[in-house]
């Protein structure tokens, strides 16, 4: 028996599947795939908007709870799964802030700690790094995770806790009888139960079009493609952002670059200009990382909505079918409030957000 089908099994779907169990639900995910494999596992898992203050404020308001909640969330996966989810207040150097009384007044009007380095102190935070910055800004609290850990850490717990999982479940059917959806097929199996919440990622619009008239959700795949440098611990210190790229120092010494935003439907392909464009980013900011090998160079697809808003909300007509997708790049930022404010729209609990601006027949 199922209370609750979560389509898609990426880190969203994990966070709701979290929120709608610890609240009473049977839950049960289905994946196309393998869970998280597809844009979860292929970020970088930085845990705030790459320029905070561009952020339309929606976002922000799924950022802030997230950025509060993820030490106790990762400290409590570790203990109960022993998985490290590396959850690190790595800081955030921002090389290129375009507008430095903004940033100020944007880090002063929400809390978020800020420092103006001059020339000194940028090469006192990252001696390593050779180019030279346009007014930098650093953001010491902003961290990171390690998202293919963070993705198997949920996913034990949630098997810990009586999550099912199927993986390889494509659906290929949604059963709606008037207002209500009465099974769904996946896999050559048939599943039923009393609510439905969509939360395929890049998939979760053409999975809209093809099961439903109306609305017509706005998410489509936007492919990014990262590289990862083999270096030694401590080469790079804190995240560095300069021209809309950034490197990411993991705790063994891995070193991320990333990352291409690229509209090019479901092809995750990977291509040599794009591993050039990435290598010689990294080398420009960090020269040392030619003395470094690349060791992997991959591509994943964003559920790109048109201003990064998510649609967290129900059907306007089928009443036990709910969707929590369209993060585009913020997806881990913003993970833990969008589970929170869906599974307050799923139970008609009070919520502390304001769902409207959400809602899938918002502006978006």
């Amino acid at each position: 028996m199922t209370d609750i089908i979560i389509i898609g099994g990426g880190v969203i779907g994990l966070m709701t599947a979290r929120e709608l169990i610890r609240s009473g639900a049977r839950v049960l995910i289905l994946e196309r795939q393998m869970i998280g494999r597809e844009s979860s596992w292929a970020g970088g898992g930085i845990l705030s908007p790459l320029y905070p203050w561009r952020a339309v404020e929606p976002i922000l308001q799924l950022w802030l709870p997230s950025h509060a909640e993820y030490p106790k969330l990762a400290e409590t996966l570790h203990r109960r799964t022993g998985i490290d989810p590396e959850w690190r207040k790595s800081g955030l150097l921002i090389a290129d802030c375009e507008n430095v009384h903004l940033a100020e007044t944007w880090c002063e009007s929400y809390g978020i700690a800020y420092e103006r380095p001059d020339l000194a102190r940028f090469r006192e935070l990252e001696p390593a790094v050779q180019f030279m910055p346009s007014s930098p800004i650093f953001l010491p609290d902003i961290a990171q995770v390690r998202n293919p850990r963070l993705l198997r850490a949920l996913q034990s717990e949630l098997l810990a806790d009586g999550v099912q999982i199927s993986e390889h479940r494509t659906v290929t059917e949604i059963a709606v009888d008037g207002s209500k959806i009465t099974h769904i097929n996946a896999g050559n199996e048939t599943y039923s139960a009393d609510q439905y919440v969509i939360t395929a990622g890049a998939w979760s619009g053409t999975m809209s079009d093809r099961f439903f008239s109306v609305p017509r959700l706005d998410v489509e795949p936007v492919k990014g493609q990262m590289i990862v440098f083999s270096a030694e611990p401590e080469l790079l210190r804190h995240m560095v952002l300069s021209r809309d790229h950034y490197l990411i120092p993991r705790k063994d010494g891995k070193i991320l670059a990333g990352s291409t935003l690229e509209h090019s439907g479901f092809d995750k392909s990977t291509t040599e200009s794009a591993r050039d464009e990435l290598a010689e980013f990294a080398y420009a900011v960090l020269p040392a990382l030619r003395a470094c090998s690349i060791e992997k160079h991959w591509a994943g697809l964003r559920p790109g909505s048109p201003r990064g808003i998510p649609y967290i909300g129900r059907h306007p007509e089928i009443q036990n079918l709910h969707f929590n997708c369209g993060h585009f790049r913020n997806g881990f930022a913003m993970a833990p409030a969008s589970a929170r404010l869906l599974a307050d729209l799923l139970f008609a609990r009070t919520s502390e957000l304001s769902p409207e601006p959400y809602s899938l027949t918002a502006e978006h």
